[in-house]
């Protein structure tokens, strides 16, 4: 398994997270405009990883401060970084920061289709909260999920 970096994204790098979402996500795409304004929105910070600078990134995660609660916004990997720990690095990193801000815990929502990341968030301490019926355009579930920090 490779050894991951993490790091916080420049605003230099909205291009490139607009492209790696897009890959990550696809028809689940935020679009152009949604990814840059969650980049600049107040509270929201931006992780990128991968091999590191000068590398393009191979997955992000963008989580916000709810002035002593965290929510999880989104992560992704693009397609060829996936099941290589990438996901878990970032989802580490994002909870870190978290508690370095003083939240108490974090909160996200996730398909409950998506196996892989529903495993991924209960392996990190996630448990379920609740859930939101028909929450994605697709009409698709989401669990909400919390992780005491």
């Amino acid at each position: 398994m490779p050894e991951w970096g993490v790091y916080p994204a420049e605003p230099d790098e909205a291009a490139a997270l607009v492209r790696l979402e897009a890959r990550a996500f696809g028809d689940r795409s935020w679009g152009d405009q949604g990814v840059r304004e969650s980049m600049t929105a107040p509270g929201v910070s931006v992780l990128l990883g991968g091999e590191g600078r000068p590398a393009p990134p191979l997955g992000f995660a963008l989580w916000r401060d709810l002035d002593g609660e965290a929510e999880l916004l989104a992560i992704g990997v693009a397609p060829e970084a996936r099941q290589g720990g990438l996901g878990a690095a970032l989802l580490a990193a994002a909870l870190a920061a978290a508690r370095h801000t003083g939240a108490a815990t974090m909160f996200l929502e996730v398909d409950v289709a998506n196996v892989a990341a529903c495993a991924l968030y209960r392996r990190a301490g996630f448990a379920p909260a609740g859930l939101r019926k028909r929450y994605y355009r697709d009409g698709g579930d989401a669990a909400v999920m919390a992780c005491r920090l």
